[in-house]
C-alpha cells in the first residue's frame, strides 16, 4: 500500500462513486459498529458514526488521508438503518410508501499526523411512490433491500418507487460526491490539474 487516500468503507456504491471520478484509494473498512443513541439527532448520529469511523482506520494509518462516511434514511422522526431481514425491511418500505423521506451522509476526512480534519452531513428529500403489496413483496424477493439504508437502492432495481428527488443524487446512493471532492480540495487532500484529480503527497 502506498500513501494515498483510504476510503474506511466496504461499500461497493461509495467505491463505484469515488472511482468514477477518477481517484485512486486503498479500501480499508472502519471496524466501529452502527450504533444508535436514544434522542440523538439525525445529524449528530452521521456525524459521529462517520467521524468515528475516520479515526477508527486513521489510528492505524496516521500518515494517510482517510474518508469515511455514515449514510441513514429517516421519515417520522424515525431513523431507518439496513434492515435485518424480510419483516423489517417490509415495515421500511411500508413506512416509506406514498411519502416523502430524507437521506443523510456523513462523511468525515482526516489526516492525523497533519492534524486536518472535517466533516459535513448533506440531506437530500426524496419522494417515494405508493407501493402495492405485490410491488413490495417483489423488490424483497430481488434480494436488493437487505444491505441498504431504508430498504432500498435508487441505483438499483429500487429506482422503479423513486417518484422525485431534490439535492444530491449521489448522496442518496452513499457518497454525496461534489461536497467531498471539495472537502477533500479544500483540506489539501488533492489537487485537480488538466489530466486529473491527484493525491497530495
Amino acid at each position: 500500500m502506498g500513501k494515498g487516500l483510504i476510503l474506511a468503507s466496504a461499500s461497493p456504491r461509495r467505491y463505484e462513486l469515488l472511482r468514477q471520478v477518477g481517484l485512486n484509494f486503498d479500501v480499508i473498512p472502519s471496524k466501529i459498529e452502527e450504533d444508535y443513541i436514544k434522542g440523538e439527532s439525525p445529524r449528530k448520529h452521521v456525524l459521529r458514526l462517520a467521524g468515528a469511523k475516520a479515526v477508527d482506520v486513521g489510528n492505524q494509518h496516521s500518515d494517510r488521508w482517510v474518508i469515511a462516511a455514515d449514510t441513514i434514511v429517516y421519515i417520522d422522526h424515525s431513523i431507518l438503518g439496513k434492515p435485518k431481514g424480510r419483516e423489517e425491511a417490509k415495515k421500511m418500505l411500508h413506512l416509506l410508501s406514498g411519502k416523502e423521506h430524507r437521506v443523510l451522509t456523513g462523511f468525515s476526512v482526516l489526516h492525523l499526523e497533519r492534524g486536518k480534519r472535517d466533516q459535513e452531513a448533506v440531506g437530500t428529500a426524496v419522494k417515494v411512490k405508493r407501493l402495492t403489496q405485490s410491488e413490495i413483496d417483489w423488490y424483497i424477493q430481488t434480494g436488493e433491500p437487505y444491505d441498504k439504508a431504508g430498504a432500498y437502492a435508487i441505483q438499483g432495481v429500487g429506482s422503479f418507487m423513486i417518484e422525485s428527488i431534490k439535492g444530491s443524487y449521489t448522496n442518496v446512493v452513499g457518497l454525496p460526491i461534489c461536497e467531498v471532492i471539495q472537502m477533500l480540495n479544500r483540506l489539501g487532500a488533492i489537487k485537480i490539474s488538466s489530466d486529473g484529480i491527484h493525491i497530495s503527497p
